[in-house]
């Protein structure tokens, strides 16, 4: 892996300074202006995505940008006007004036860049979520998944303020992939008490894929993918920051961020730190929940360089996160209890009105310390485009559970992930943009700690792919292939059959285990315009998951669960078939959008409560508790819903804004369990309105007050 590492550093060097040489650089200069009274704009972003470049105009709405020959995607936006996406080419120096609407919506005909290439939302196939910044703090949340949970189609599974996963359309755990700048977030996704450690705070923007992605990012992306961009730089000359001080009543939760982001003639940096302190929180039934309390502390910096050639980032970041496991232990009067040492004894103690205001996490509780540096590259090469992202992830994870010795680790897994991703762009010929790429990722685990719920192992995997679009006026095409190899080792502690007719068996029988994967997975989609207000989509993709290493080699108790979870080797990948619908309509002060979707999951992985052979469940008692034992299975099923959004603002009332959103999920096996056709873990239906007043937009002392 070094030497392949060395061997594209020595190629990408050679390929930067043929590039240096050849660049053919133009520049492009206009004005953004209103499109009724053609006042200028000034402030306006003209950004270019796909390289990273832009700049903002001038008090005369004049801006100017020297950009390298060739097809580029350019969002224009200004604070209540609709975003503009344009496709411009250039072959000459240029002039060219940009009209913006303006526009009382949210959202709109953006950017998204989880395809590869930059493209507008209205020309995308597939259904896609774009959340800004400044969306994420007009709610109250106490973490981003959270956030995240108000999207239609998107919900969480929750295990206190602290941690939330993210559920797209019923599926989630490995079957949701994260990306955070270009790598994918990898942190022992499969478990309850597991979240994503990714700062909230230094979050720019998120794109949320409700559809299976397994075409551009391989295997786990079966429900879709959390795009989150972090470190976007700031135009040339320009040195900015910002502070954000958040503050939540029920449990005293308080969170602070800075960041600082500098560009100078091409040379980027930036740095930000932050940090959250809560105590317990407060519901109607329960009062205080004992140990719901956490703390964070974050913190990261990049620097690069951004030049006609293309650009370069290498950004690092740090995320520990401290926080208590709730076990909900009760007194026969309900109040919950705690265990506390007292002279070397464990005793079990009631809790009291100022334990549950301490800020600091009791037994049992986590400690994890999620470290990454990544590499991002972007290279002109003639007219076509060489990126290359690698990345370098640790996630350690501890959980401690002996209030004798608070220092013990119970668990600790030590997860260590090496990303790479590669793309060749070619440059668009005829309205056809085509891209070939390869990505995957090596891993390794060691387990450090007292016990072990899954084993030491190292996995590899690979994928190689081609993705295509097709533009016209009015259609938009989009589709592509890929082929997926994943090879995973490690040394299985127990093994688990079901024979036909009878129970389940899991007998302690240690060996090493070789398991190897193998996928082909595609995408078709077309977006067309029936009217300048009127997006019809169709999209049809293929996704696959290869089992993860809990699923077929767990053996042990959960914490923070009451299960005893046996894995399963023989498990197989599960594979789907999903077809999505949509129908978008929008004016200046109304959007609707409707989506419809079947998703098939053919070999569908699932736990299942085991039975004892004397009848009623099976039980496994640890350490002095009863934990019900389950396994892994597989069964097909599938899933379908719909979803619809209305976003008005009643005119001439540009200061009301009314948003409802629908969303209805049904998960089935195709065959009965258990004497049950339904899927675990399947959301209920949900509508959501939100009405929000919006006051003081062009005040020059408070700003966007809601």
């Amino acid at each position: 892996m070094k030497k392949f590492i060395y061997l594209f550093f020595f190629l990408s060097s050679g390929m930067l300074f043929t590039s240096m040489l050849n660049a053919q650089v133009y520049t492009l200069t206009g004005k953004v202006l209103d499109k009724v009274s053609g006042k200028a704009l000034p402030g306006a972003s003209v950004y270019l995505p796909e390289i990273k470049k832009g700049t903002i105009a001038n008090k005369e709405g004049v801006f100017i940008l020297n950009i390298e020959s060739g097809s580029h995607v350019i969002e224009i936006s200004y604070v209540g006007y609709a975003t503009d996406v344009e496709n411009i080419k250039l072959d000459k120096n240029t002039t060219q004036n940009f009209y913006l609407n303006s526009s009382v919506l949210e959202g709109g005909n953006v950017i998204v860049t989880s395809f590869l290439r930059a493209t507008s939302t209205r020309r995308t196939p597939t259904p896609v979520t774009i959340i800004k910044k400044e969306e994420l703090f007009r709610g109250v949340a106490t973490n981003l998944i959270d956030a995240l949970a108000k999207v239609p189609g998107v919900s969480q599974i929750t295990t206190g303020p602290a941690i939330s996963k993210p559920i797209i359309r019923g599926l989630g755990y490995n079957r949701v992939v994260v990306m955070n700048d270009g790598i994918r977030q990898e942190g022992q996704q499969w478990g309850d008490e597991h979240g994503i450690e990714i700062d909230e705070y230094n979050v720019s923007r998120i794109e949320v894929l409700k559809v299976p992605a397994s075409l551009i990012y391989g295997s786990d992306a079966l429900a879709g993918v959390i795009n989150i961009i972090s470190n976007v730089p700031v135009s040339d000359g320009i040195i900015k920051g910002n502070i954000i001080s958040n503050f939540q009543s029920n449990n005293r939760m308080m969170g602070n961020h800075f960041d600082l982001a500098g560009n100078n003639k091409g040379y980027i940096w930036g740095i930000n730190f932050s940090g959250k302190n809560a105590s317990d929180y407060k519901n109607k039934y329960d009062g205080y929940v004992f140990n719901s309390r956490f703390l964070e502390r974050n913190g990261g910096a990049y620097i690069g360089i951004e030049k006609n050639w293309g650009y370069s980032q290498l950004s690092f970041s740090n995320f520990y996160q401290h926080l208590g496991i709730v076990e909900g232990d009760r007194a026969d009067d309900g109040q919950f209890i705690m265990l506390k040492d007292v002279k070397g004894i464990a005793k079990e103690m009631i809790v009291g009105p100022e334990e549950s205001k301490s800020f600091s996490p009791n037994v049992p509780m986590q400690k994890i310390q999620h470290t990454k540096y990544t590499l991002d590259n972007n290279i002109k090469i003639g007219n076509d485009r060489l990126k290359a992202t690698f990345g370098l992830q640790r996630n350690q994870r501890m959980e401690f559970g002996n209030v004798l010795d608070d220092n013990e680790k119970a668990l600790f897994f030590d997860l260590k992930t090496f990303n790479y991703a590669i793309q060749y762009l070619k440059a668009e010929k005829n309205n056809w943009k085509n891209t070939f790429g390869v990505n995957g990722m090596q891993q390794k685990n060691t387990n450090k700690g007292e016990e072990a719920l899954v084993p030491d192992y190292t996995s590899f995997d690979i994928g190689a792919f081609y993705y295509t679009q097709k533009r016209t006026d009015k259609t938009s095409w989009s589709g592509g292939l890929r082929y997926d190899q994943k090879w995973m080792n490690f040394f299985n502690p127990a093994q688990f059959s079901c024979p036909p007719g009878m129970a389940c068996i899991a007998v302690y029988d240690p060996k090493e285990s070789n398991k190897q994967f193998n996928n082909i997975s595609g995408a078709i989609g077309v977006a067309h315009d029936l009217s300048e207000q009127l997006t019809l989509k169709f999209n049809i993709a293929r996704g696959f998951r290869a089992p993860n290493m809990a699923e077929m080699a767990s053996y042990g108790a959960h914490e923070g669960t009451n299960r005893f979870e046996y894995g399963n080797e023989a498990l197989i990948s599960e594979k789907s078939l999903q077809f999505d619908a949509a129908l978008e309509w929008s004016n200046e002060h109304m959007s609707v959008a409707g989506n419809v979707f079947y998703n098939t999951v053919n070999d569908y992985i699932f736990y299942q409560k085991l039975t004892a052979k004397s009848g009623g469940d099976s039980i496994i008692v640890e350490n002095g508790d009863d934990l019900y034992a389950f396994a892994f299975r597989q069964k097909d099923a599938h899933l379908y819903g719909a979803e619809l959004n209305v976003d008005f603002h009643p005119h001439p009332l540009d200061w009301l804004h009314v948003e409802n959103s629908v969303s209805l999920i049904r998960g089935q096996f195709k065959e009965a369990l258990d004497g049950s056709i339904n899927l675990p873990g399947i959301p209920s239906a949900r509508w959501l309105s939100e009405i929000r007043i919006e006051m003081f937009k062009k005040s020059k002392a408070i700003r966007n007050s809601f």
